[in-house]
């Protein structure tokens, strides 16, 4: 067959520069429009040019290259316009964040904790906070991974009849909590011991919300792990236990350790629980066990509430926002990591 009977049966193609033109076009052309129109926010003028690239894209394809190939190309450019709407509001979070962040975030701020420095008062650090945070999380993390991992292996591997589907039922509920419920419900227990507030009691409320996360996605990890590995195993006399010890989990390793990393950066910026139970405090609290504690997010809530239209809170309040979505951040990264570190490996 030869090359322009090829050409004919493929039909007309459109150029692949013809995206990066007709979106061009659109932003010149919706600027255009609001300028016009006295549109004074650039969301509508994004929005404008959304509809036209959408609409410029349709009608260049039918005509070019016809309405079947035209409808793959809108549906790509739908979800190209649906993921550059998503970035936009993260963007402008971080953009925002940032560029208000970085006026006091310093090795000073870093390092001191807020003493004797009134809210409205500039100075002071997040050195308090930060360490609270880390204490109060670190005890949610090593109350809830065992316990969230343990409940899925029962699920996937144990779990049969009614008891399984109880937990399976509670799980689902509990993933969808208020953490303020959570918060409410560890406070009552307080008051019913005539507790004060302490750190340790943050760590009980966030445990409950991070239990349900982890038991999820370790369950969906033990489920990915083929059922030949499990049956190998066993007909070779291994019992199950240890066949879940040495084949399954060391299997599953990398997408457990990443759930509960992600877990972890789930309870990491919850404020209700932590108000509800630790109060806050402006000074060092080494002690989770014992006196009330500071933590990262709270710290931005009572710079924000008690700032009383100061600038220098508000700046100590976005240095700690900016801070705390680093450590999420950096979270992510290192579950990414692990992950990618503990993948099985292929290849012959």
């Amino acid at each position: 067959m030869s090359t322009a009977t090829v050409s004919t049966l493929r039909g007309a193609r459109l150029p692949k520069w013809s995206p990066f033109a007709i979106a061009a076009g659109s932003i010149a052309v919706a600027v255009g429009i609001g300028l016009g129109a006295g549109l004074d926010s650039e969301v509508q003028w994004g929005l404008i040019a959304a509809i036209l690239f959408l609409v410029g894209t349709y009608g260049i394809a039918a005509r070019v290259e016809g309405r079947r190939q035209a409808k793959d190309r809108i549906a790509t450019s739908l979800v190209w316009v649906s993921f550059l709407i998503a970035l936009i509001p993260l963007i402008s979070l971080i953009w925002v964040t940032v560029a208000r962040g970085v006026k006091v975030l310093d090795v000073y701020f870093l390092t001191h904790s807020m003493g004797v420095v009134a809210d409205t008062e500039p100075g002071g650090g997040i050195y308090h906070a930060i360490l609270g945070s880390l204490e109060q999380v670190g005890l949610a993390t090593v109350i809830a991974a065992p316990i969230g991992v343990l409940t899925a292996i029962y699920l996937v591997e144990y779990g049969r009849g009614n008891l399984s589907r109880a937990i399976t039922f509670f799980v689902d509920v509990m993933t969808g909590i208020p953490s303020i419920v959570a918060g409410l419900f560890i406070l009552s227990l307080m008051l019913m011991f005539e507790m004060q507030p302490f750190g340790f009691a943050g760590s009980l409320a966030l445990a409950i919300l991070m239990m349900p996360v982890v038991v999820r996605s370790t369950e969906e990890m033990l489920k990915l792990v083929p059922n030949e590995l499990r049956e190998a195993s066993l007909a070779l006399g291994v019992p199950k236990w240890r066949t879940i010890l040495k084949v399954v989990l060391p299997t599953s390793i990398g997408g457990i350790t990443t759930g509960v990393m992600l877990a972890v950066a789930r309870i990491a910026g919850e404020t209700a629980p932590v108000l509800l139970l630790v109060f806050g405090n402006p000074f060092i609290n080494n002690n989770p066990f014992e006196g009330a504690q500071a933590s990262l997010p709270l710290y931005i809530y009572q710079q924000y509430a008690n700032s009383a239209g100061s600038g220098a809170a508000y700046d100590r309040a976005w240095a700690a926002s900016l801070t705390l979505i680093a450590f999420v951040m950096i979270l992510n990264l290192v579950a990414r990591g692990i992950a990618r570190w503990k993948a099985p490996k292929t290849g012959r």
